[in-house]
């Protein structure tokens, strides 16, 4: 395997940490919600909408105060909250302390927590690894996670049945405290960061302005919008169709989740190849449609093993185009943005994709009470394929800002079946 360094695998080494704590305590919000406060159905929706919702009015100052300073101790500071809100969790429960008001002040603190970290660990990363190793880094934090999300889910599911609501996310918690660890082992320094624009102020607005009038950046924003919305909306329509109407056994509805992660797996180790054969343009374009069509096939799952086979497929094919396009798109994103930007442009890009999240799972739910399930699955998946028209066109246009540089390999030569949703972030947490 390619070498990146050995600080590279100490970052290496806490994603996983962070990555593995995380997909064990997939869902474990609402799951305590429901099975320890006794909450109905619609304020369990509500834990994920609201703090999506809230954290992207907090975190739009976050961009401008992680630009100008040190990424590493943001990065560790963001890790340590998130350990703190998350085991109040477990602690106010055995004190009999446990509200719903405090599950809402978690679900904020950590959506905007996860944001900060975002905008920090990618301009991290960009000083990092050198910009020929970029796309292979981003491949092995995309794989780490697609191999969580295969392995992760049934022991969290086994833990909560074994020891209770709140056991995962204890779990969690602690593996952002292992992830500042291993964040804070880091040897080499880090460069000096960016002088503010103006010395009376810092410009917040700056990392919008340059996502949205790059040529090449706000094409791929908006499709991940609305490609990433499809996704979430049909999201929990897909666990309603197979728990419900087709009424799958439990293990097929687990087998259907976590299988198919492994496309995801596959597709991310074969981006670098893929890449450097192609190109990034390329890649990004015919990787970005592939992973379009598949939603489409789901309203036609029957039941039986002949419904479990089609979502197998359907899933596989989707999770490994959304492997090969992540760590390609995930690279380069930050090989276009100047690091004077880069983490107030991440900020954006976070803000943005979150806060549509809740605007498309209430219109799939809302969908679906009109007409049904399939149908408004059949609408998610056209959604996800009109994306397809806002890729960007051609190769790199010579309109791009004059400081971006091309690194050498950018030449022609991004919560109920989680790892659909995961398929739509365009790998943020990678950076």
């Amino acid at each position: 395997m390619r070498s990146l360094g050995s600080d590279f695998g100490r970052l290496w080494a806490a994603y996983a940490v962070s990555s593995a704590g995380s997909t064990l305590g997939a869902g474990a919000l609402g799951l305590v919600a429901v099975l320890a406060l006794d909450a109905p159905a619609w304020q369990v929706s509500s834990l994920t909408a609201v703090g999506a919702a809230v954290s992207a009015v907090v975190a739009l100052p976050f961009g401008s105060w992680i630009e100008f300073g040190r990424k590493r101790p943001a990065m560790i500071a963001a890790d340590l909250v998130r350990f703190v809100t998350l085991a109040s969790v477990p602690a106010a429960a055995a004190l009999h302390l446990l509200t719903l008001t405090q599950l809402y002040v978690v679900s904020v603190v950590q959506s905007t927590a996860f944001v900060a970290f975002t905008a920090a660990s990618g301009a991290h990363l960009k000083a990092l690894v050198a910009p020929a190793d970029r796309v292979v880094a981003t491949s092995r934090l995309e794989s780490t996670d697609w191999i969580c999300w295969s392995t992760c889910p049934p022991l969290g599911g086994a833990l909560v049945g074994a020891f209770g609501a709140t056991t995962t996310m204890l779990v969690d918690a602690v593996s952002f405290l292992g992830s500042a660890l291993g964040v804070r082992r880091i040897r080499r320094p880090e460069p000096p960061p960016p002088v503010p624009e103006t010395p009376r102020g810092r410009d917040l607005g700056a990392g919008w302005r340059y996502l949205l009038t790059h040529p090449t950046l706000r094409p791929l924003f908006l499709n991940a919008v609305l490609y990433g919305g499809g996704v979430l909306l049909v999201s929990p329509l897909e666990a309603v169709l197979m728990l419900r109407d087709l009424g799958f056994a439990p293990w097929s509805y687990g087998l259907v989740l976590g299988l198919p992660c492994l496309g995801g797996v596959l597709g991310a180790r074969l981006a670098p190849r893929l890449q450097a054969r192609f190109g990034v343009h390329r890649v990004l374009r015919y990787g970005g449609i592939a992973r379009t069509p598949w939603l489409l096939a789901i309203p036609f799952a029957g039941p039986g093993p002949a419904g479990v086979a089609l979502l197998l497929v359907t899933n596989f094919g989707l999770l490994l185009a959304a492997g090969v396009f992540n760590p390609a798109f995930a690279a380069y994103r930050l090989d276009v943005t100047p690091d004077r930007v880069l983490a107030r442009v991440l900020t954006a890009w976070s803000i943005g994709s979150r806060a549509v999240k809740p605007l498309f799972i209430a219109a799939g739910g809302a969908l679906a009470a009109v007409t049904d399930v399939r149908t408004a699955i059949g609408v998610g998946g056209v959604v996800c394929l009109l994306s397809v028209l806002l890729l960007p066109r051609g190769k790199r246009e010579s309109g791009d800002h004059p400081d971006e540089v091309p690194a050498p390999h950018l030449r022609q030569s991004s919560n109920t079946t989680v790892p659909l949703t995961r398929a739509s972030e365009n790998s943020d947490a990678a950076g």
